[in-house]
């Protein structure tokens, strides 16, 4: 579909491809238009709901300048998927032990592996950039224990990050699973939120919401922080990568011998990288979103009792080449907790196997759009080529 909505109160206009938006989340996105470095418009992609400072589900192109805030804390969050050469009917008929299995190799939530479980060398790959980055901001440091970072190297995180075994349309096996930056992806990017603030406040610079705080091209940290975001998106990636290692390991000794037949791909959806759209060089802000240029294959996940998509781009120039990151919230974690409990939880993923307790409440797909809706509101950005439907889920 094309664009739905359309706000022209700021400098630049916000195009939007759904109706369903709340009101908060379109003052967001008329805030962040008033901006003076905004390149073109703003796109807003189906699933875009109220975020801190800039809206989840929209996509910012920037010159000379970067809006923290906009890339958000965790930063390179995104998505992995592989198919495996099994079917349906070689799964066994109770896949407690599988999710039990996962559960054991992967710490989620808080927890983190006792020691380093990824080898010496992607450590050392890591480390020398890291070093980089707090000898010139040692806060960074004070933050987190030391090298807490390389024992959450295959870590899943909280909140609504997880791991899934999956059924396509032709009945074969995936997993795929959501995670980014973990606890130092999460430091760096408090640490230079707050310094945007603090540099605006005492350069006398007016921007409409404290959280749209930005660095301009330039001036003092600007460097400093591209270089930080994008070791951040590179140790996500990473993570992602050892997570989904640690998961087919895993699941060895619970099904028949098999092989990773296809990685669909490992792409970020909270991220920031410089490209190239409507004539001019940019940094491009994708804050809860996906690249999708032509040809290009990506993942959008449903909730944790609803289909997912493995995608190709169809390189839409008005998106920026990108879509949606998943269904996007309806309701916020608090609002879901009040209205459903652990009985509602059971009864939207049956047939899942997964935490049913009051634990993930917030997670209910009640609290989620509806994906199919978000995909038709998508059809001239990107197209399916497999639907999945989760059989395993396991939440941080």
């Amino acid at each position: 579909m094309p664009v739905k909505k359309l706000i022209t109160k700021g400098r630049v206009p916000v195009k939007i491809y759904t109706d369903e938006v709340e009101h908060a989340a379109m003052a967001q996105l008329a805030n962040i238009a008033q901006l003076p470095f905004i390149h073109s418009h703003i796109a807003a992609m189906p699933d875009v709901h109220l975020g801190i400072g800039a809206t989840v589900g929209s996509v910012i192109p920037t010159k000379g300048a970067i809006i923290p805030a906009a890339v958000g804390v965790d930063i390179g969050c995104g998505m992995n998927a592989v198919r495996l050469s099994l079917k349906a009917s070689d799964l066994p008929d109770s896949l407690r032990a599988v999710r039990s299995a996962i559960e054991a190799a992967v710490p989620v939530g808080f927890n983190i592996h006792k020691y380093e479980r990824v080898g010496r060398g992607t450590v050392n790959q890591l480390m020398p950039g890291l070093d980089e980055i707090i000898a010139k901001h040692p806060g960074i440091a004070k933050m987190q224990k030391p090298h807490v970072w390389t024992k959450q190297l295959g870590t899943l995180g909280g909140g609504n990050h997880f791991i899934e075994l999956c059924l396509d349309e032709n009945d074969d096996v995936w997993i795929m699973l959501h995670s980014g930056s973990r606890g130092i992806g999460n430091i760096i990017g408090r640490y230079f939120i707050n310094l945007a603030k603090k540099d605006v406040q005492r350069n006398n610079v007016h921007v409409p919401d404290k959280d749209l705080a930005y660095f301009a091209e330039g001036a003092d940290h600007f460097d400093d922080y591209v270089h930080a975001v994008e070791w951040a998106q590179d140790y996500a990636t990473t993570n992602r990568r050892e997570m989904m290692r640690l998961v087919v390991k895993a699941l060895e000794p619970h099904l028949p011998r098999f092989t990773v037949s296809k990685e669909a791909i490992n792409c970020h959806h909270n991220y920031v990288s410089q490209e190239n759209h409507f004539g001019e060089k940019v940094f491009l802000t994708r804050k809860g979103a996906i690249a999708a240029y032509e040809d290009q294959l990506g993942i959008i996940p449903g909730s944790m009792g609803a289909k997912s998509f493995i995608v190709r781009g169809l390189g839409n120039a008005t998106s920026f080449c990108s879509c949606s990151h998943g269904a996007g919230r309806v309701m916020s974690r608090t609002a879901a907790k009040k209205q459903f409990d652990q009985f509602d939880v059971a009864a939207q993923t049956q047939g899942v196997e997964c935490r049913k307790d009051k634990g993930v409440v917030d997670e209910i797909p009640a609290a989620y759009k509806d994906i199919d809706q978000v995909m038709a509101n998508q059809s001239d950005l990107v197209e399916v080529v497999h639907t999945l439907k989760q059989v395993v889920c396991v939440k941080g």
